[in-house]
Order: C-alpha cells, then structure tokens, then sequence
C-alpha cells in the first residue's frame, strides 16, 4: 500500500511544475530564444526529487506547502542551470538528459549557456519577488538566499563541478571522492530541506541538527546510487548517457569502492538518514519515503 506521501507525489509533482511555468511565462520580457531553452531544460519529464524534499520538508514541519512554492522553484532552478552547463562539451559533452537532447544539441551552445545563466538569476528573483515569503521577515528572506547561494556556489555546487573536471583521468580517494560529491550534488539537496527549516528559526538546535545529518546524508546516497546505476542500467533507462563517467576517466563509487562496497556504503547512509529522522518523532513519513526511493531508484 502506498504511503500518505507517495500517494501525494503526483499532486506535489504537478503543484511545482505548474509554479515553475508560471515563473518562466514572460515572453514580452525575454528574448523568445532564450525563454524556449529556458523552458526546454526546466519543463521535461524530471522526477523533481529536490522540490519533493521541500514539500516532505514542510509536512514535517507542519507548514502549509504554499510557503515553501518558492523555494521548491529557486531550487529547481539552480538544478536544471546545472545540468544545461554539465552536458556542455567543454563539461561532460553530453548529448541526452532526460530522454530528450541536451539543451546546446536542441538549441546551440551560446544560447544553452545563457539559459543556464538567466536560470540561475531567476532562482534568487524568485525568493526575493515571492509575495509569501516578502510577507515574513526580511532576515528570513535572506537566510534563504544565502542559503541557497553557498549551496550552489565556489564552496558547494560549482566548487564541486571543479573537482570533479580537475579529477578527470585521476585515481581519487575514497575521502576525495566523498567531498567532491557532497559539494556537486550533496549541497542542493541538503538546502531543499534546510530552506524549509530555515522558516521555523526558533525550531530547537537539536532538531536542526538532526535535519541537517538527514540532508547530508541523503545527499550523498544520492550521489552514490547515481554511480551505481551508471553501471547497472543502459542509456534507455537512465535518460542519459550510461558510460559519461566511464568515457570522461571519473572516479565514481564502484570504480573507487568496488560495486558492493558502494552499495554497502549507500545502505550505511540511508540508516544514518533514517536514524536521524527517528530523532524527529513519527512525522517523517514523506522524508522517510524519499530516502527509501533515492537509495532503490532505477533512474
């Protein structure tokens, strides 16, 4: 029997991509080249596995999903920025995401890399023009835009695609893999669920805390499965390339740990995530089944 929160993914999927196309509906302002890439990587068939954290974040909290719109979008955003300029050729050179070209094949690279740029904009126009959070104080406001901005910038995503170029035909360590990967893909997901947190500021330290080894960890299993489904499943299945790692010389977990050992350790994080979020009480139930289905995922 699905679970209150898995019957509700359907909806809370819906509700995001309904918020991300009003927020990308302004073709008299843009230039109707970069609005149809802009849309092109944002409105496709992703999972919205960052947005769903959001909501699971919210049900938590008792906050009404409306609150946390912006921040489910912003995020979104930042995702589909990062992944148009990770299929560039001068990135990973990719040429599927999700099933479909990616968006320098579909358009070309100067527009591809534009769209990428003006994504990144409009995820913190959004926090700062979203009239539900503009109603709540203006420290909270910018507790969420820094948030973000460390998430995804020199010391998270971006310092984490560095890394991981400058790795590129290298053996790493395992603790070297590790920190590469908390910063390229751990980082945005933790801050879709501590942006939630961070509208309950008087939440106890303990709490926070607990969210805050949940987030770290689930971001990471994240990682992980991703490797390990480079291995198991083809290209048709994964939407993408299935041997980019392979082809660009990246260490990845099974090439690193070995393929059990990367899943051994992708079944010690989602413990320690399910360990904390027992800390929390029984209201955990969307986050409880976002773990499970990050750590079993088949694409």
């Amino acid at each position: 029997m699905p679970t209150d929160f898995e019957s509700q993914v359907p909806d809370y999927q819906a509700r995001v991509n309904d918020a991300l196309a009003r927020w990308l509906a302004h073709p008299e302002r843009t230039p109707t080249q970069l609005g149809a890439a802009m849309r092109y990587a944002v409105l496709g068939s992703g999972k919205r596995i960052r947005p769903l954290l959001c909501y699971a974040t919210a049900e938590l909290l008792g906050c009404d999903p409306a609150r946390v719109d912006a921040i489910a979008v912003a995020i979104e955003f930042v995702h589909a920025y990062s992944l148009i300029h990770d299929d560039l050729p001068s990135m990973d050179d990719d040429d599927l995401r999700r099933g479909q070209p990616t968006t320098h094949r579909a358009f070309d690279e100067a527009t591809a890399i534009l769209a990428g740029d003006a994504l990144q904009a409009l995820a913190f126009q959004v926090l700062i023009d979203d009239p539900l959070l503009t109603t709540h104080h203006a420290d909270q406001q910018a507790n969420l835009v820094g948030l973000l901005a460390r998430a995804a910038g020199p010391n998270g995503m971006v310092g984490g695609q560095v890394l991981d170029l400058a790795a590129e035909g290298r053996s790493l360590s395992a603790e070297e893999l590790e920190d590469l990967h908390q910063r390229k893909t751990g980082r945005l997901i933790e801050a879709a669920v501590m942006m939630p947190a961070a509208l309950f500021p008087h939440r106890s330290e303990s709490d926070t805390t607990q969210l805050q080894v949940f987030a770290n960890h689930i971001g990471l299993a994240f990682q992980i499965r991703d490797d390990i489904l480079e291995v198991e499943e083809d290209t048709a299945t994964l939407g993408k390339s299935a041997d980019s790692d392979a082809a660009n010389a990246k260490s990845t977990y099974p090439s690193v740990l070995g393929l059990e050992q990367a899943k051994c350790r992708a079944d010690e994080l989602y413990q320690g995530a399910i360990a904390a979020l027992d800390q929390l009480g029984s209201t955990g139930s969307g986050l409880r089944w976002l773990c499970e289905y990050i750590v079993q995922r088949h694409h």
